[in-house]
């Protein structure tokens, strides 16, 4: 039987470098994001190189509904899922009470509500398999809080958390979850987060999306529990294990709050 990968946040950014590299080791694909006409840009480059089989889904996952319905498409369509890539999600670069509270809600829908349902849908057929695997992309920013981007961080902690204590719950059932946690990247997210002028888009030099999706790829077909991309993202990682948080939270406002 074929095997499909279904990946969330498509369009762009990482979500279409985990494309690419699906359609290359041969995997059909499932390709979600908000924005069609570029889903079918992706899919038909894709098609021009790689014989796989792609489904476009157009929907917006900051709707409670989406996932259920993206569960009922991709079933009706006898497509099983043996990769469930959730990576779609977004930030929101501003104070906690300057920044909007409906935006700060479909975070939580799209980086936690979203990545928890397709989950649980997803992963139940897995499960009876005794086969798949699932990638979450979290952040260096799951180690530590954020002022200036606290739902975002606090999101992301959410994630690593979740990744780990399911890799748990799933060790010896054949299916593996892993947690990619990379720093900044050649994304377009501090853009859309409002993010651009921040010391932390400047500190150094940003990894290609490519660079840490096949990062993640391999982490993820190794089954690895977490994978933090980048010697400095792990030393900040390790560091904000035993960093106080008095101070740490301290360094970490620095680095977020834009530059006058």
């Amino acid at each position: 039987m074929a095997e499909y990968a279904l990946i969330t946040g498509a369009s762009s950014g990482l979500g279409k470098e985990f494309a690419w590299i699906h359609a290359q080791n041969g995997h059909n694909l499932v390709l979600v994001a908000r924005r069609e006409s570029l889903l079918n840009d992706l899919a038909s480059d894709i098609k021009t190189k790689y014989k796989v089989d792609i489904l476009v889904l157009s929907f917006d996952l900051s709707r409670p509904n989406s996932p259920q319905e993206i569960f009922e498409k991709v079933t009706s369509a006898g497509i099983n899922v043996n990769y469930l890539i959730n990576n779609a999600g977004f930030g929101i670069g501003n104070s906690f009470l300057n920044s909007d509270l409906e935006s700060n809600s479909n975070m939580v829908e799209v980086n936690i509500q979203a990545l928890i349902k397709l989950t649980h849908l997803f992963g139940q057929s897995m499960i009876k398999n005794r086969t798949g695997r699932v990638l979450l992309v979290g952040s260096v920013a799951s180690f530590m809080p954020g002022p200036y981007m606290a739902t975002y961080f606090a999101s992301k902690n959410f994630v690593l958390a979740f990744g780990q204590a399911l890799q748990e719950e799933w060790k010896n059932t054949g299916v593996t979850i892993t947690t990619l946690c990379p720093g900044p990247t050649e994304t377009d997210f501090f853009e859309a987060a409002g993010m651009a002028s921040s010391k932390i888009s400047k500190l150094m030099p940003l990894p290609s999306a490519q660079k840490v999706a096949n990062y993640g790829y391999k982490a993820m077909i190794k089954g690895k529990t977490t994978a933090i991309y980048g010697f400095a993202n792990q030393l900040q990682a390790f560091f904000s294990r035993i960093t106080p948080t008095f101070i740490l939270v301290k360094a970490v406002a620095w680095i977020t709050q834009k530059s006058s």
